[in-house]
């Protein structure tokens, strides 16, 4: 006879798996579409615009959440994975696995695109326009505003989770289309890190890894005090809030 311990571990470890593999498919099309957009716009001189770019990433982010989110709860998003987990949102214990999950489908997003566009110079990478203070304190805050609008959802009724992916899509895509030409408005490190390890510039590289986390950090309490704790859910309500897995 069956453990019946044995048999939910190995239960629990298959949904994991499937979850990690819904965080590196759903990575690697964020992108693969955003940053591919920024290649295909550079390579044809401008045909896609700034605008096209700032909106590819709000329509692949928003195709995501409601293609992949029952699955994974789609984070995309290492900030926003440990913004959820310090906000009791999501297991702690998981947070490792879904921020390499998410490395890797962002390293291999790139990788295919360095095959496709072997002369494109950045790669879609991220790099301040101006100084590196001035980069940091816009990502900071585009990825509070990001965390505050994700968890604010989160925590919704249903009707309001139904439109996850409509908003926060249109949050990512307005940040981006004001923010783009100044910090490259990543407020995501896994989308920074794929570009800039693929192309080797690396010189900027830790503000968008240190500053989208301290956002989406500092988002947390504020979102809290303003609107209340909703309790403490694991990574399953997450799933239903911006996997939209209700609608």
């Amino acid at each position: 006879m069956d453990d019946p311990c044995a048999s939910r571990d190995r239960t629990d470890q298959a949904m994991l798996s499937r979850r990690l593999g819904a965080e590196a498919f759903g990575t690697f099309w964020l992108v693969f579409a955003g940053t591919g957009a920024a290649v295909v716009n550079e390579v044809t001189d401008g045909v896609v615009t700034h605008v096209g770019v700032a909106l590819a990433f709000g329509l692949v982010v928003m195709v995501l959440i409601h293609a992949v989110g029952s699955v994974s709860g789609c984070h995309i998003n290492p900030a926003v994975t440990i913004g959820l987990a310090a906000a009791g949102r999501f297991e702690r214990r998981d947070v490792p696995s879904y921020v390499a999950s998410q490395c890797v489908g962002a390293v291999l997003a790139s990788a295919t695109l360095r095959l496709l566009f072997p002369d494109s110079v950045t790669l879609g990478a991220t790099i301040p326009a101006g100084g590196d203070l001035q980069s940091f304190v816009l990502e900071f805050i585009l990825t509070f505003v990001l965390m505050f609008v994700v968890l604010t959802i989160s925590a919704g009724d249903r009707d309001e989770r139904r439109l996850g992916g409509i908003v926060i899509g249109s949050v990512i895509a307005l940040e981006a289309l004001f923010a783009g030409p100044v910090s490259g408005a990543s407020m995501n490190p896994a989308r920074s890190l794929g570009p800039a390890l693929v192309s080797t510039r690396l010189d900027s590289l830790w503000i968008y890894l240190v500053a989208p986390i301290v956002g989406a950090l500092a988002s947390v309490p504020v979102q809290r005090w303003m609107h209340g704790s909703p309790g403490g859910p694991s990574g399953d309500r997450v799933g239903r809030v911006e996997g939209a897995q209700d609608a």
